[in-house]
């Protein structure tokens, strides 16, 4: 069987890391991380049964012990940087774990993991990194103190990273989705994702991995470096 490229996907266990694991197994090999080994064995199970190849990796993104462990020795083709948690409100309401769990998960994250594979990719000549972040990443809003501050801070990691590595052949993508219709929007308050779906119309996670398949698939002197992906209408309702 010939060699396929390695995707890393963080944030696999559900929602739009799911969706992208999933989505890339149709041309890479992924390891798929995150913190639930049950969630993972499953994934990796069906994308077994679609006939490609899934290996589960355990890990606290947001803890550096935990990175350096689990993807010692680890090499990756692409990572996708998705895993992310949100707690939208005044700064005033929010608690200090509250707030950190966002700093570690959103942002200081993705500093663990790029720093881990990023050198690999760096001697070989080649690699891509995509981060998911947010159309908060460029907007301000009420309740986003937190939240829209570290999609801000990852939108000049993203920016800052492209510009070093990018003569060493290694790309970096920023895909910056609208709402999407998951269970880490329903923790914000909103409902399940079926009946978000109902309220309005609202991005798929299938919508989002079908971008960050697009921003991959690019030919090897192209980069998409910036995209962000909105529903058409949000007042037209999913079918």
């Amino acid at each position: 069987m010939p060699t396929r490229p390695i995707a890393l996907v963080t944030g696999a266990s559900r929602g739009i890391g799911r969706a992208i694991a999933l989505r890339l197994a149709a041309t890479h090999d992924v390891l798929a991380a995150a913190r639930s080994a049950r969630d993972l064995a499953t994934l990796a199970a069906e994308i077994g049964a679609r006939g490609g190849r899934c290996e589960p990796v355990v890990v606290d993104v947001a803890d550096p012990a935990s990175v350096a462990s689990a993807l010692a020795g680890r090499e990756a083709d692409v990572l996708v940087n998705n895993a992310g948690v949100g707690t939208l409100k005044p700064l005033l309401e929010l608690t200090p774990a509250e707030w950190h769990a966002m700093v570690d998960v959103n942002f200081n994250a993705l500093y663990h993991v790029t720093r881990a594979v990023l050198p690999g990719m760096v001697a070989r000549g080649h690699g891509h990194v995509v981060i998911v972040g947010s159309i908060a990443g460029r907007s301000a809003f009420v309740g986003g103190a937190g939240y829209a501050a570290t999609k801000h801070a990852a939108m000049g990691f993203a920016e800052s990273l492209m510009l070093e590595v990018r003569d060493a052949g290694v790309k970096v993508s920023i895909v910056n989705p609208g709402s999407v219709a998951t269970h880490f929007s329903s923790s914000l308050g909103e409902g399940t994702p079926d009946a978000r779906r109902e309220k309005k119309g609202q991005l798929l996670a299938g919508d989002v991995a079908e971008a960050v398949a697009a921003v991959i698939a690019t030919p090897p002197e192209v980069l998409l470096h910036r995209v962000e992906v909105r529903i058409l209408s949000p007042k037209r309702p999913r079918e």
